[in-house]
């Protein structure tokens, strides 16, 4: 094999300054995601980055006696995949304690799942999830879950099953425990019309609205104890590992997971990069100067930290009236409320802070540019990589006006779990063909399936979780890689840490048990990390 000229200078300048590598995989087909979406045969890493990349032969002969070798066997490797968008460290307060469906796309193994968590409970312990799931998602049969089969599976336990934010379903037990009974009124807390009934008055077993409902539910569930917290904020990173995610975008960085993985980081643990998007939103108008008093504090511990911890932007809300409801397909923000919204961006533009903002529905999306735009005039924001965050409705005139004003778009597509719900959306290959800038998440783990390769699949064949086509507007399987990795690196303001296997950036790779780019596009979601390695580390390992 040739040489090329640009590798022979990176050999000599290696060999010149002594840079033997710690770790050499080889014998692999390596998707870089480079500027030319280049395939190598082999990497070369010292310590936290990426020393080399070319074939195996070349990358061979840089390994010194005390390097260590993995033998790739031809399998395939991508860059660590990141997630512009996850409410992770939210999650570590029920991970080890939820009956996750992600990914699940059998009903019957669903039950089966619940059966085995069943006989490790104790009586009266709740068993439950916190959304990632859609009962469309099986594919064996697509129905929704009833109380008296919940009951005959889960007689001695409260069983609650959270869709997304969409409904929950109940048996019996849980019911009364709610204090959901028959023939007695709602208590208070649930919204209106919520809990369902049959026309006898019997209530069903599900309690259907929107995210308030479903958390009316959520919020008297049991979190994992204080002393365990850390054990399960530990399942939860080695569940993102597994399934090839190293890097976050996280809105709400709780503080006491937060701290655990400030301890892990100073004992060179951590394997995740957490990158916290900071802000509690105004409610109210009388809320609104509390909100403004926040930025000076976020700005003084902006990008104070580093590349496995760092606090980048202001959001995900500005002010909650406008902050649009999961499952509402339109929606009519007022002036008085846009007035209220106008005066935190404005004192976020002049405060020269980055901001990541939910805008879902297509009049709010409109109404943010209007002010926006207005913002711009006095304080221009191009620099400041402000942040639309879901844009499910989002469509090509307002994508060229985000464009103009140097705005970011982080798709996070509901669809590939809510997919009968949403069809249609996001429109990828409008997203695609607006040159804007954007990247993929999930918005997980609650509102969707926090699992890449099923977000991978839906982007490339608008099929959601289950199979069933609900998206016609489908792009490249490299595009969408690309929005994963290197274009993600964007919305984490590290562009040139993260996001592609090249020379001088972070160590950050999954190996793949099959090939993303030419098996079938329907078999992507069944792709497998067998390893992941964050920072030169290796974090995860498949028997």
């Amino acid at each position: 094999m040739r040489i090329s000229a640009a590798l022979a200078l990176l050999l000599c300048a290696l060999a010149a300054s002594a840079q033997v590598p710690d770790l050499i995989l080889l014998n692999g087909k390596v998707i870089t995601v480079d500027d030319r979406f280049s395939i190598a045969q082999a990497i070369a890493i010292k310590g936290d980055r990426f020393l080399a990349t070319g074939s195996s032969q070349q990358i061979a002969s840089l390994a010194g006696p005390d390097t260590r070798r993995i033998d790739l066997h031809g399998r395939t490797v991508i860059p660590g995949l990141i997630d512009d968008h996850i409410h992770l460290l939210r999650a570590a307060s029920t991970w080890l304690r939820e009956l996750r469906f992600d990914g699940v796309y059998s009903r019957t193994q669903a039950l089966d799942m619940l059966r085995a968590r069943v006989k490790t409970a104790q009586p009266g312990e709740w068993i439950y999830n916190l959304g990632g799931w859609m009962h469309q998602q099986f594919n064996d049969n697509p129905a929704p879950f009833t109380a008296e089969e919940l009951d005959r599976i889960a007689p001695e336990n409260p069983v609650a099953l959270q869709e997304s934010y969409y409904q929950v379903f109940l048996n019996h037990r849980a019911l009364h425990a709610l204090g959901i009974e028959a023939n007695k009124p709602d208590p208070p807390e649930f919204l209106k019309g919520s809990i369902q009934r049959d026309a006898a008055g019997m209530p069903t077993g599900i309690v259907k609205s929107d995210i308030a409902a479903t958390r009316v539910v959520a919020n008297h569930l049991p979190r994992v104890p204080a002393g365990e917290l850390e054990s399960s904020a530990a399942a939860l990173v080695k569940d993102m590992n597994r399934v090839g995610l190293t890097s976050f975008g996280v809105p709400g960085c709780d503080a006491p997971t937060l701290s655990i993985f400030q301890k892990w980081h100073a004992a060179g643990s951590l394997n995740a990069r957490i990158f916290c998007i900071d802000g509690t939103a105004a409610a109210r108008p009388d809320q609104v100067a509390a909100t403004i008093e926040q930025l000076a504090p976020l700005r003084a511990k902006l990008f104070q930290g580093d590349s496995y911890i760092d606090h980048i932007a202001f959001g995900e809300s500005i002010y909650t009236p406008l902050h649009d409801p999961m499952f509402t397909i339109k929606s009519d923000p007022q002036p008085d409320q846009l007035e209220q919204w106008r005066r935190i961006a404005r004192e976020i533009a002049k405060a020269g802070l980055p901001m990541h903002v939910h805008a879902e529905l297509h009049d709010t999306i409109n109404a943010f540019l209007d002010q926006i735009e207005a913002i711009n005039r006095e304080f221009p924001i191009h620099n400041l990589r402000w942040v639309f965050a879901h844009l499910n409705q989002i469509d090509a005139s307002q994508l060229e006006r985000m464009k103009k004003l140097g705005m970011y778009a982080a798709i996070h597509p509901w669809a590939v779990i809510n997919g009968a719900l949403m069809p249609d959306m996001p429109p990828f290959k409008t997203i695609q063909a607006s040159g804007i800038t954007w990247g993929l998440g999930s918005d997980g783990t609650a509102a969707n399936d926090y699992a890449p390769f099923n977000t991978l699949q839906f982007a490339v064949t608008g099929q959601m979780a289950g199979g069933a086509k609900v998206n016609s507007q489908t792009i490249s399987r490299e595009d969408a890689l690309l929005a994963h990795t290197r274009k993600n690196a964007y919305f984490l303001f590290q562009e040139n840490n993260l996001g592609s296997i090249q020379p001088g950036m972070l160590a950050d790779l999954v190996v793949l048990d099959r090939d993303y780019l030419i098996i079938p596009a329907t078999q992507i979601h069944d792709i497998k990390p067998v390893m992941t390695i964050v920072g030169g580390r290796i974090a995860y390992e498949s028997r």
